[in-house]
C-alpha cells in the first residue's frame, strides 16, 4: 500500500522520534488484502487522517505501555466476570476485546445512521402490514409463504394491537462495507437483539486505558442513545411512573452477563419466566411483598418461548398466559412476539420493493443480493449459479444435512450437490441463494504488529416518542480468521468499541434525568421473590464455607503448634473429621487418618458436595442468577476467592501452603461481608442476605456445641469450640480460671452479646423479619414469626447448666423449620407455584 508522504509527514511533526518510528512501522508492515476496503485507508490508498491521529498518539506509548494500559483496563473485564457462554457449553468465556476500536468519521456515520433508521421505520411498517389488514400479500407484493414458513411468525399475534402502539422497540442492523465502498445490511436483527450492554463494557474498558486519547478524539457518547431507549419503554405503558422489567432466558444464557449489565445500567427488573405470573389479563412480578403489576417487558427470550400455553408446550422459559396479557393491552411486550419473522433471509429479496411501497422512497442501505427458492425463476438461478452461496430460507436449524448454515455451492461435493438439489426439489422455499459478501477489514493490533481483520458492524436504532434514535457506535465482531467471506465469520471471533468522532468537542451525558417532578424514593422497588431465595442462599453458602474454614484452619494449626491445645491426634481430631464427614467435606474412609490429608481434601475435592471449593462454587453460580444485585467489587471478591482455591497442585500443599490458602479464603469472606454490611442499602435484599447467614450460622454453632461440648468434652474439645465460635479472646477476658463447661456453653449459645453466638444470630433474625412486609392483615403471626418468636424465648429461658444433646437438637430443628418457613413465605416461585397464604398488593 503506497503512501502519500505528505500524509504521515503531518502527523510526524507532532511526534519524538520512537514514535514515529513506531508509527511508520505500523503502516510499512501492514497489508490490507486485495480488492478488499480497508477502514485505515480511503480508496486512493492515503490514511484516513483520524486514524492517523489515533495511531500516532498510540504510538507515543511504548510496547510495553500499551500492554500495561490495556492489560490493567482489561482486567475490569476479568474481575467483574465480563463473560459470554458459547452455545451449548456450560462454562463461561471471558469476553474478548480489541485493544484498537472501529473509529468512523461523523459524515460516514451520519450515512449509516440515515440508513438505519429508515430500516427500522420500514421493518415498522411491514410489522404493522403483515399483522394487521396484510394488504402486501393480498396485493401480491409479498408471497404469503415467505412470511408462513418461518416459525418467528405468530399466528395468534394476527390482529392484535401492539400495546402502545409500537412493534418494534429495538432494532439492530448487521452491516459490512461491499466492494464499492458502501456499507451493506447483512442480516436485520428485530427478534430481541443482543450486544449492546456490550458495546457498554467495551466502551468502558477502551475509556479506561486510552483516558486523554478518547477525550481528545471528541467520541460521541452512548448514554442518550440508552435514555432515549428507556424513555421509549416508558412510552409504551399506560401508568405515568410504569415498572419495566427485562425478560431473561436466566443464567444459562449465551449473553446473560450482558442482560444483566443492561438492566442494572438502565434500572430495571431483570427476571426469568418463573417470576411472572398473568392474572385477569396483566402481568405481574411475584415479589417478597405479593404480586406487583409489570406494565412493560423488555424481552430476551424468543417468541416461541414466551408463553408454553400458546406457542411452545415444553419451554420452561417463557410465561403461561401471556399472548392473552398482551391481546387484553394489560402488558406491553417488546419486541412484540413475532417481529422475528423479518429476520428471514427469505424476505431479503423483497425490501427493495417494499420500501418503495411502504415509505415512497429507495433502500437508503442495500441488501446482500439474495434470491427466495420459493419463487420459480429464483429457484433456477441458484440451481445454475455455483458462486452463490445456499442458506436457510428461515431462522431453523435448517432442513437436514450439512444445509443448516452458509454454503457454497461449488464447495459441495458431487454426493452433497445431489443431497441439496434432492431437497430443494422437495422444498424449495426452505432455501436462499446468497451472492458471497467478501467482508472489508479494520486495524487490530497483534503481537505488537497492525493487522487487518474482517468485521461485522451492529448499530441499534430506538423508538422514541420523538422518532428513531441511533445508537452512535455500536458492537463490532472481528475475526481471527484471513477468509473474508461472511459465511466463514463464527470462530475466533473478537470485539472492539466503536468510535464516531466528531470535529467538536462532545457534551457529557448521563441518565440523569431533567425532570424536576421525578418522584422521590427511599425503598428501591419490590424484591423479586427468585432474587431474594438466590440472596438467601448465597449466604447461607458463604457462611458454610466460612465455617468448613474454620474447621480447616484448625486442622492446619494442630499440624504446625506443638504447643497447641489441639492436637494432630487424639478423640478431638476424630470429632473434628467426624464433622467434615457429616457435613459432607470429607469422605467418610479419611476418619481416623492424617490431618493434613483431611485438610487437602476439604479444600479441594470437587467430587465432595460440602467441600469448600464445592460451597464456594455454589455461592458463584448462586450469585450469577442475580448479578444485576451485586456490585462489581462484590464481585471481583467472590471471583478471588474461588480461584484462591483452585489449585491444581493441591496434592504438593504443606501445612503451611494449606493454612496460607484458608487464611486468605477466610479474609475474602470477611471481605464480602464487610461489603455487604457497609455497602448495600437496608433494603429486602441485604435482609434476604443476612437472614441466610444468620440461620446458617446458628445452625453451625449447633452443630460445633453438640459435638464439642459434652458431659466428657475435654479442654482441647472445648477450646477447640471457643476457636471455630471466634470468641477465644471473649472468653479468656471474661474468664481467668480457664475452661469450663457451662460458661463455654453460655458464650457459645446463649449470649445475646456475643456477635457469634446462636443467641446473637436469633436476635439479629427477629429484627430481620419484623422489617419485612407482611401479607396478611388478620393481624395474626405469619409461620416464620411463630416459629422464631418460639425459638428466642426458649434461648432467652435456658441456663446453660441444663444444656444436653436433645435440647441442642431441638434448637437446631427450630432454626431448619425456620429456613422452610421462610422459603415458604417469600420465595414464591415456578409456573404453578401458589402461594400458602393469600397474596395481597396486586397493584
Amino acid at each position: 500500500m503506497s503512501l502519500r508522504p505528505s500524509s504521515t509527514a503531518r502527523r510526524r511533526q507532532d511526534l519524538d522520534r520512537a514514535a514515529a518510528d513506531q508509527l511508520s512501522g505500523w503502516l510499512r508492515g501492514y497489508r490490507p488484502f486485495a480488492g478488499i476496503p480497508d477502514e485505515l485507508f480511503d480508496r486512493t490508498g492515503r490514511p484516513r487522517d483520524y486514524w492517523l491521529n489515533f495511531l500516532g498518539d498510540l504510538a507515543e506509548y511504548p510496547d510495553s505501555e500499551i500492554r500495561s494500559r490495556f492489560s490493567l483496563a482489561t482486567r475490569h473485564i476479568r474481575d467483574t466476570g465480563v463473560s459470554h457462554r458459547v452455545y451449548g457449553q456450560e462454562t463461561e468465556q471471558s469476553w474478548p476485546l480489541s485493544p484498537v476500536p472501529l473509529i468512523l468519521s461523523a459524515t460516514e456515520w451520519a450515512q449509516i445512521a440515515a440508513g438505519v433508521e429508515q430500516r427500522a421505520l420500514l421493518m415498522e411498517a411491514l410489522l404493522a402490514d403483515i399483522y394487521g389488514e396484510a394488504r402486501l400479500v393480498a396485493g401480491g407484493d409479498l408471497p404469503a409463504a415467505a412470511l408462513t414458513g418461518s416459525p418467528d411468525f405468530i399466528r395468534a399475534m394476527r390482529g392484535v394491537k401492539p400495546p402502545g402502539g409500537r412493534y418494534l422497540q429495538l432494532y439492530a442492523a448487521d452491516l459490512g462495507r461491499g466492494p464499492d465502498g458502501r456499507w451493506w445490511v447483512l442480516e436485520d436483527r428485530t427478534q430481541a437483539p443482543s450486544g449492546a450492554g456490550y458495546e457498554l463494557e467495551n466502551r468502558l474498558v477502551l475509556s479506561r486505558a486510552y483516558p486523554n486519547l478518547y477525550n481528545a478524539m471528541n467520541v460521541e457518547r452512548l448514554a442518550p442513545f440508552f435514555d432515549a431507549l428507556r424513555r421509549g419503554l416508558a412510552a409504551g405503558a399506560e401508568r405515568r411512573d410504569p415498572r419495566i422489567c427485562l425478560l431473561t432466558p436466566g443464567p444459562y444464557s449465551e449473553t446473560y452477563f450482558e442482560q444483566a449489565h443492561l438492566a442494572r445500567y438502565l434500572g430495571f427488573l431483570l427476571v426469568e419466566g418463573e417470576d411472572l405470573v398473568v392474572r385477569d389479563g396483566r402481568a405481574y412480578v411475584r415479589t417478597i411483598a405479593g404480586l406487583k403489576r409489570i406494565d412493560v417487558i423488555l424481552r430476551r427470550v424468543d417468541a416461541d418461548f414466551v408463553d408454553p400455553l400458546e406457542l411452545n408446550a415444553a419451554s420452561r422459559l417463557g410465561v403461561p398466559g401471556l399472548l392473552e396479557a398482551i391481546r387484553a393491552g394489560g402488558v406491553a411486550v417488546l419486541n412484540m412476539p413475532g417481529s422475528g419473522v423479518l429476520e428471514s433471509k427469505a424476505l431479503l429479496g423483497f425490501l427493495p420493493k417494499l420500501c418503495r411501497r411502504l415509505l415512497g422512497e429507495e433502500l437508503k442501505l442495500p441488501n446482500v443480493a439474495t434470491w427466495w427458492c420459493g419463487q420459480p425463476r429464483e429457484r433456477a438461478l441458484v440451481e445454475t449459479h455455483p458462486d452463490l452461496a445456499i442458506a436457510p430460507a428461515f431462522n431453523i436449524q435448517g432442513p437436514g444435512g450439512g444445509f443448516s448454515k452458509p454454503r457454497l455451492m461449488a464447495d459441495l461435493s458431487p454426493a452433497e450437490r445431489q443431497e441439496f438439489l434432492a431437497r430443494l426439489n422437495d422444498r424449495p422455499e426452505d432455501f436462499v441463494g446468497q451472492e458471497v459478501v467478501r467482508l472489508s477489514t479494520t486495524p487490530v493490533l497483534r503481537d505488537g504488529r497492525l493487522e487487518p481483520a474482517p468485521f461485522v458492524l451492529r448499530v441499534y436504532a430506538a423508538a422514541t416518542p420523538e422518532g428513531v434514535v441511533v445508537m452512535p457506535g455500536g458492537f463490532c465482531r472481528t475475526s481471527d480468521q484471513p477468509d473474508v467471506r461472511a459465511i466463514s465469520m463464527g470462530e475466533g471471533v473478537r470485539t472492539a468499541d466503536v468510535w464516531v468522532i466528531t470535529d467538536k468537542p462532545v457534551e457529557r451525558i448521563t441518565l440523569l434525568s431533567s425532570q424536576e417532578d421525578v418522584k422521590v424514593r427511599r425503598i428501591m422497588g419490590h424484591l423479586p421473590s427468585r432474587a431474594a431465595d438466590n440472596l438467601f442462599w448465597l449466604g447461607r453458602y458463604l457462611e458454610r464455607a466460612e465455617a468448613t474454614l474454620r474447621l480447616v484452619r484448625s486442622l492446619c494449626t494442630s499440624l504446625m503448634d506443638s504447643e497447641a491445645a489441639i492436637h494432630g491426634a487424639g478423640e478431638t481430631l476424630v470429632r473434628l473429621q467426624e464433622l467434615l464427614i457429616a457435613w459432607g467435606a470429607l469422605d467418610e474412609e479419611a476418619l481416623g487418618g492424617r490431618a493434613l490429608d483431611a485438610a487437602r481434601d476439604t479444600l479441594h475435592d470437587e467430587e465432595a458436595y460440602g467441600s469448600v471449593i464445592a460451597l464456594v462454587r455454589k455461592a458463584r453460580r448462586t450469585a450469577a442468577g442475580m448479578r444485576e444485585r451485586l456490585s462489581p467489587d462484590f464481585w471481583t471478591l467472590l471471583l478471588n476467592l474461588e480461584n484462591g482455591l483452585t489449585d491444581p497442585n493441591r496434592r504438593l500443599l504443606s501445612e503451611a501452603g494449606a493454612l496460607q490458602q484458608v487464611e486468605n479464603a477466610l479474609r475474602n469472606l470477611a471481605a464480602l461481608a464487610g461489603l455487604a454490611q457497609e455497602n448495600m442499602n437496608r433494603t429486602a435484599g441485604w435482609r434476604f442476605l443476612d437472614m441466610g447467614r444468620r440461620i446458617e450460622r446458628g445452625i453451625n454453632t449447633c452443630r460445633f456445641t453438640r459435638t464439642l461440648a459434652h458431659a466428657q468434652a475435654t479442654t482441647d474439645d472445648l477450646d477447640l469450640l471457643l476457636d471455630l465460635a471466634d470468641s477465644q479472646i471473649t472468653y479468656r477476658a471474661r474468664y481467668l480460671v480457664g475452661l469450663a463447661l457451662a460458661p463455654v456453653l453460655d458464650m457459645v449459645m446463649l449470649d445475646p452479646f456475643n456477635t457469634r453466638s446462636m443467641a446473637f444470630q436469633i436476635v439479629t433474625l427477629k429484627d430481620h423479619l419484623a422489617a419485612l412486609p407482611s401479607l396478611l392483615e388478620d393481624g395474626m403471626m405469619e409461620a416464620p414469626d411463630r416459629i422464631l418468636v418460639l425459638l428466642a424465648t426458649q434461648v432467652e429461658t435456658k441456663d446453660a447448666s441444663g444444656f444436653d444433646a436433645e435440647t441442642i437438637d431441638d434448637f437446631e430443628g427450630a432454626l431448619l423449620r425456620l429456613s422452610n418457613a421462610v422459603a415458604d413465605r417469600y420465595f414464591l416461585q415456578g409456573a404453578n407455584a401458589q402461594p400458602t397464604v393469600k397474596l395481597a398488593g396486586l397493584a
